[in-house]
């Protein structure tokens, strides 16, 4: 009986603090983000500005998805000391892509973040991105490979993110809103196929049309 009290204080601990967590890395993130979102043409600042905006980023759109799988390696270690570096090592992972987006990106026009959504979207209904997806539901042993599986899986839609307008707080919201679902819900045909095609819609739409998507483009 105390060994069950126990892990249920951990499991609540944990959930506490990754949620709490989550919910400060949305108030930093916004504040950070705040007048620097320019559309496919953003600039990213600095490195050192540009990694702390992303660290908050992926802290507050990634951890609320994760929560299940920090709940795990709580309940499975008995210790709320083992989630720190759970956590820590899942968010290395993301700064790693960030870093990598840093070293590649440029400001860019319509037709190059329209060929991105569309590519995002293709990629949403490819055998990798639904091996990714599962993996990321099952257990694992650490939270490096729950960071690998977690961007394999959500790549497509962070790239989205980053060509529409990585410094976006709608975009933002919408991707994460996108990347809690597929971590918490299984994989259905009949929801994960219309979305892709809407992903692709939204990719052509863009190189068709790009004044027709708000705030692609910084006004004139």
């Amino acid at each position: 009986m105390q060994l069950r009290h126990g892990q249920t204080a951990a499991t609540a601990a944990a959930l506490t603090a990754t949620l709490g967590l989550a919910a400060a890395s949305w108030v930093v993130a916004v504040r950070q983000m705040n007048g620097m979102d320019m559309g496919a043409q953003t600039r990213l600042g600095s490195f050192a500005f540009f990694v702390a905006v992303w660290v908050s980023m992926m802290a507050a759109m990634m951890l609320p998805g994760a929560a299940p799988a920090v709940l795990r390696r709580a309940q499975a270690s008995g210790r709320v000391r083992a989630v720190p570096l759970f956590v820590g090592s899942y968010l290395a992972v993301w700064t790693v892509v960030g870093i990598a987006v840093y070293a590649l990106y440029r400001p860019h026009g319509a037709f190059a973040a329209g060929v991105v959504a569309i590519t995002a979207g293709a990629y949403e209904l490819t055998p990798l991105k639904l091996r990714f997806r599962r993996r990321c539901r099952e257990s694992v042993r650490s939270g490096f490979e729950f960071g690998l599986c977690c961007a394999g899986s959500s790549i497509g839609l962070m790239l989205m993110l980053v060509a529409l307008g990585v410094m976006s707080v709608t975009w933002m919201s919408v991707i994460a809103v996108l990347v809690l679902a597929q971590k918490l819900l299984p994989a259905k045909a009949a929801i994960d196929v219309p979305l892709a095609l809407a992903i692709v819609g939204l990719g052509a739409l863009i190189v068709i049309a790009p004044s027709s998507v708000p705030g692609l483009t910084p006004p004139m």
